[in-house]
C-alpha cells in the first residue's frame, strides 16, 4: 500500500496525478481548494461522507495499476 489515510491529499495528487479521477469520482472535487493542502485523505473523506478506507482502496488500486509495466505483444522486432 503507498497512500495512506494520514497523507495529505495535494500530496498524494502531485506524486499520483492519476488519483485525481478517483478523488473527484468519490465527490472530493477538493483538489484545487486551498484546504487540500493541509488536509490528511481521513480529513476530506470524513467531512464529505466518503469511507475512507474504500477511498484508500480505490487509490491504491489506481496507482499499483499505473506502476505496472505495459504489457507488450511478445513480437521481438
Amino acid at each position: 500500500m503507498k497512500i495512506t489515510k494520514d497523507m495529505n491529499i495535494i500530496e498524494v495528487v502531485q506524486k499520483y496525478p492519476d488519483t485525481i479521477g478517483v478523488f473527484m469520482y468519490a465527490g472530493m472535487g477538493c483538489i484545487g481548494c486551498h484546504v487540500a493542502q493541509f488536509e490528511t485523505i481521513e480529513q476530506g473523506a470524513m467531512g464529505h461522507g466518503i469511507d475512507v478506507d474504500a477511498l484508500i482502496d480505490a487509490l491504491n488500486q489506481v496507482v499499483e495499476a499505473s506502476d505496472e509495466p505495459a504489457q507488450t505483444s511478445g513480437v521481438v522486432e
